[in-house]
């Protein structure tokens, strides 16, 4: 089934594997580590809004096809449920912006191995935001780029140290945060 509206939501918790991690924006009953399978974190999404301009675009971070991912799992709250979807979706799925994400319901696994349904919002291949881009271009666009949201270097940063903080090392967002505070890449 496509999901194109909170009414659309089966699952009862929310994949986060980026900015959600250390700013939410929706309320939710407990947040906790879990993987996905079959999926990577990756700058893939040109941003022109939150993080960038149309003259100077960012790049902010996708769920993209391969591999694995941990992040963090947050279970909707019960009472609030629809409200929690909706402000999700108001900011995942924006109407000035072509379709980037593809809100997907899929099996997760929670830190004790339990599998859930989660909503995630994976990387629309077909977007014309979508792009596979080197590192050097990368590192260029979170270091010059900023948008509503403040600088894109941030957005980078706050990722990499919200799931270190959590124990979780994900080396190529360590490599490039590290290159921009300027910290020996170990």
């Amino acid at each position: 089934m496509d999901i194109t509206q909170p009414e659309d939501v089966a699952a009862d918790w929310v994949f986060a594997y980026g900015s959600l991690i250390w700013n939410p924006e929706f309320n939710y009953q407990r947040a906790e580590l879990g993987c996905l399978y079959g999926y990577h974190r990756a700058f893939c999404i040109g941003s022109t809004r939150y993080r960038g301009t149309p003259e100077r675009p960012g790049v902010v971070l996708g769920l993209d096809r391969g591999g694995i991912c941990i992040g963090v799992l947050y279970q909707l709250p019960s009472t609030g449920r629809h409200d929690a979807l909706t402000q999700l979706f108001r900011r995942e799925m924006p109407v000035w912006e072509d379709r980037v994400y593809r809100p997907s319901e899929l099996s997760a696994r929670l830190a004790d191995g339990s599998q859930v349904r989660a909503l995630a919002f994976v990387a629309e291949r077909s977007s014309r935001s979508y792009r596979r881009m080197p590192e050097d271009e990368v590192l260029a666009r979170l270091r010059d780029s900023h948008g509503l949201r403040g600088p894109n270097r941030d957005y980078a940063i706050n990722t990499w140290q919200a799931l270190r903080e959590r124990g979780v090392r994900d080396s190529r967002l360590e490599r490039i945060a590290r290159l921009l505070t300027n910290d020996p890449v170990r």
